[in-house]
């Protein structure tokens, strides 16, 4: 099941693989776009995503109210699709120097690619892999032609039924796809934490056979933790310099600082899960000694009783046990003890020990 990018592999038995996506938030700058590269390798992403689209792809220029985002959402409220996709595209003549920086600082860089055509133009590029939007999660034509280069491939699902993941999973395995990462996702922009589900991830690994990851639109990291935590072994989340630097997905974006807390965290968490070990670790073996036992807090002589006043439970551990306290009480001392020494069985008057 665990799934090779480019000369990283994806599994649960790995730290999770970390996507920065870039989307449109170049900033229609490509000094910005090659930045946001530099910035997304020194937080410790694995790869930096691309969007492989031109605007006359993706819709039609029109003035309709069918080709507008709804006025009430939050970041593009009233728009027309096309300009929106005109603005947020990273034009293919920026697509070699993107993916070349990458591979100078040793990131992975890949695309989304929206149509055939724009797979074509990615083949030159070589990418260690595809990802599919989860609008175009249904658009069974295009799965097909992505899983036809044989390339692994991430799959965003947001807003699928298990009746369409079974659908694009089987025409993607069909056409020619053996590496598969399902990513559990909202698409909503942004998306709230409640509406995360990170608790399907499991259940998607359970149905699917496959890698499953999580394409997070929340603005903090906390869902993303709880991904990892639920078996997530990708997190894609959205990347920019600077929310004030513009680009069309900035208010649900991480800066730099915060992405870089972001790949900390996650593998934090990762690491955290361990093994179903139940007992002292390897590492925990020193602290056994700071446990509770049982010492001699003042002087007691032979045959003198053992009282509250005299025996105590206290650190460290180098005594009997404080499950022995209650019976040591009222047993006498087989020979003189000092103050501070730890009580043992060899210390207390055989003829009375219980």
């Amino acid at each position: 099941m665990p799934v090779k990018i480019g000369n990283t592999v994806v599994g649960e038995e790995y730290p999770p693989f970390i996507i920065a996506e870039m989307s449109g938030n170049h900033g229609a700058s490509l000094k910005q776009a090659l930045d946001l590269v530099e910035a997304a390798a020194q937080s410790g992403a694995n790869a930096i995503k691309l969007q492989t689209f031109d605007a006359d792809s993706m819709t039609l220029k029109s003035d309709l109210p069918i080709f507008k985002v709804e006025a009430e959402q939050k970041f593009w409220g009233g728009r027309s699709l096309w300009d929106l996709y005109d603005e947020a595209k990273t034009p293919r003549t920026w697509h070699k120097p993107i993916f070349e920086r990458a591979r100078e600082l040793g990131i992975l860089c890949f695309s989304t690619p929206f149509d055939e055509e724009a797979v074509d133009f990615l083949e030159r590029l070589d990418p260690p892999a595809y990802k599919v939007a989860s609008f175009e999660c249904t658009d069974i034509p295009l799965i097909k032609y992505i899983a036809s280069t044989g390339r692994p491939m991430l799959i965003s699902v947001g807003m699928a039924t298990l009746e369409e993941i079974e659908r694009t999973v089987d025409a993607a395995k069909c056409a020619g796809a053996s590496q598969l990462v399902i990513l559990k996702c909202t698409s909503t922009y942004p998306a709230s934490c409640e509406n995360a589900n990170v608790r399907a991830i499991p259940k998607l690994r359970e149905l699917f056979s496959c890698e499953v990851g999580f394409s997070d639109h929340t603005m903090g990291i906390g869902s993303s933790i709880a991904a990892v935590a639920m078996g997530a072994t990708v997190i894609e989340k959205h990347f920019a310099l600077s929310r004030s630097a513009g680009g069309t997905d900035v208010g649900f974006s991480l800066e730099p600082a915060e992405f870089t807390t972001l790949v900390e965290e996650t593998r934090g968490a990762w690491a955290a899960l361990g093994t179903e070990q139940i007992g002292p670790t390897n590492a925990e073996q020193d602290s056994l000694r700071y446990r509770r036992s049982i010492f001699a807090v003042r002087n007691i002589e032979a045959g003198e009783e053992f009282t509250p006043a005299n025996v105590r439970r206290i650190r460290p551990g180098l005594g009997l046990e404080p499950r022995f306290y209650e019976s040591i009480i009222g047993q006498r001392a087989a020979v003189t003890i000092t103050e501070g020494t730890p009580l043992h069985w060899d210390l207390v008057d055989a003829s009375t020990e219980l």
